[in-house]
């Protein structure tokens, strides 16, 4: 088996709304690849967290009022509160008001001006604040912000920069010499183009809002909400006994955030003489029921409503076996095609399988015997490469042809009238392959099944006889919607 470490990281997520099922797409993919790399073996850190200063923040928690602390408090909850719903395991939730998250960030900027590469002067230019982020007019042709399709603020202030510029040969050359940096290609391709054109200092302090982490060069500027956030994966393993895990194997981030990660965040750790991460994975963006996912909609159902309904595996199968992650593009949240693949795919043929053979197997047992006909010892090799290529979709095909042979075998082989106990073993035998492999998609379902027969889900016993398994029906794992 692969041993090592693994570090994979997702967004932190902007505060100033509550998460809804886009946030948890990317949330769901990354506990998926930590659990799947702890199945290798490897030494796995899993974070993920929220973003918390700058000035929409303020904003949000002015309309509110209440303080900026004691709004990021209560909505950081939230988000907590539904990762634990979709058995989303961070091993730390990171927030930027965290004091390491601090110090850190301040030691940061001083490598990057010991470096030569932070300089005082005065920016002016058309910003949005919900993106925190300026615009350029041919951005922006119309002055209004591309994404929130709101008027953008002209904005003059005193700042510090970053010099980007300095490292736009440094980054085409990342990008040739390790193309696995930018995932997938398409966005490469798009970043590459862009920086070809030529990059410019961006300013990395603001004046005109207190809440943010003090400047350390100088105490009236705080720093900007991005430059800050982007150094969180790097806090994260700062403290004692986690410094193995820099640099990350993945950050997976929504393809607005390319451009800052992908460009601002290997410059910066270029600048500090810190080693780059090995893969940015840019995934596309989640619609619900075919719309944009939109609080002023009114569509952005809270993940406890979802997962009330349909419950937190059903989700989690859902959105990496329907949306092809890999590619990058779109997807939608339809709920009629999650009730469709809950009750067709997981009811009706997994549930199913185990159901009738657990049954089986109480009633005549098992008897071993020679695996012919549901041989799963291709399937480990071709399930490891879907997943290294983050192709999520892909490896759970793979894993139901299983399921589907399975059903076919005893259905012809029909064990209930026949008795087959050996019929029974090799069924059993495919059944503890299918719940190894798919743990980190079905983590509930499947340590249901590993409960009732006395197996672990573990790859040492994967492809392996079967011993001491118990013999006892299962309960129901899917019930039909």
């Amino acid at each position: 088996m692969a041993k090592g470490k693994f570090y994979v990281t997702t967004a932190i997520d902007y505060v100033n709304a509550e998460p809804h099922i886009g946030h948890a797409y990317q949330k769901i993919a990354a506990d998926v690849l930590a659990r799947w790399h702890r199945l290798l073996g490897k030494d796995v850190y899993f974070l993920t967290g929220t973003d918390e200063h700058g000035k929409k923040v303020q904003r949000a928690a002015e309309a509110q009022g209440k303080t900026p602390k004691e709004f990021v408090d209560e909505i950081s909850e939230k988000f907590k509160e539904a990762w634990e719903m979709l058995n989303i395991k961070p091993d730390r939730f990171i927030r930027t008001t965290d004091p390491d998250h601090e110090k850190v960030v301040k030691e940061f900027i001083l490598k990057c001006n010991e470096n030569g590469d932070i300089y005082k002067g005065k920016y002016e230019g058309l910003y949005c604040v919900d993106c925190e982020a300026y615009y350029t007019e041919k951005d922006a042709p119309n002055l209004e912000c591309p994404v929130h399709k709101r008027p953008l603020e002209k904005l003059s202030e005193e700042s510090y920069f970053f010099r980007l510029s300095k490292y736009r040969d440094f980054l085409l050359e990342l990008y040739e010499k390790h193309p696995e940096f930018v995932l997938p290609e398409k966005r490469r391709n798009e970043v590459i183009k862009r920086v070809q054109e030529g990059l410019k200092d961006f300013s990395i302090t603001r004046t005109s809002f207190d809440w943010g982490i003090e400047f350390p060069l100088d105490k009236s500027h705080v720093v900007y909400v991005w430059f800050d956030a982007l150094i969180n994966y790097y806090t994260a393993t700062r403290a004692n006994g986690l410094e193995k895990f820099w640099p990350a194997d993945a950050h997976l981030l929504g393809k607005d955030n390319t451009w800052f990660h992908c460009v601002y965040w290997p410059a910066m750790l270029k600048s500090a003489g810190i080693e780059l991460p090995k893969t940015v994975f840019n995934h596309g963006f989640l619609s619900f029921n075919g719309q944009k996912i939109s609080k002023s909609l009114g569509n952005a159902i809270s993940i406890k409503t979802l997962v009330e309904k349909y419950g937190a595996d059903s989700i989690r199968y859902f959105v990496l076996r329907q949306i092809p992650f890999a590619s990058g593009d779109d997807g939608d949240f339809s709920e009629k095609a999650l009730v469709e693949r809950h009750n067709n795919e997981l009811a009706d043929k997994l549930g199913n399988l185990v159901l009738r053979v657990s049954a089986l197997v109480e009633k005549y047992g098992i008897e071993k015997t020679e695996v012919k006909e549901l041989n799963t010892s291709q399937m480990l090799q071709k399930v490891s490469q879907h997943m290294e290529r983050f192709e999520f979709d892909k490896a759970l095909a793979d894993i139901f042809f299983i399921v589907d042979l399975a059903n076919e075998f005893v259905q012809k082989e029909k064990p209930w009238e026949t008795q087959s106990k050996e019929v029974l073993y090799e069924a059993l035998h495919a059944i503890r392959d299918v719940a190894i492999l798919l743990s980190p998609f079905i983590p509930e379902a499947c340590e249901k099944i590993a409960r009732n027969f006395n197996f672990t889900l573990s790859l040492e016993e994967f492809g392996k006889p079967l011993a001491n398994i118990s013999r006892k029906k299962s309960e129901v794992l899917f019930r039909k919607i």
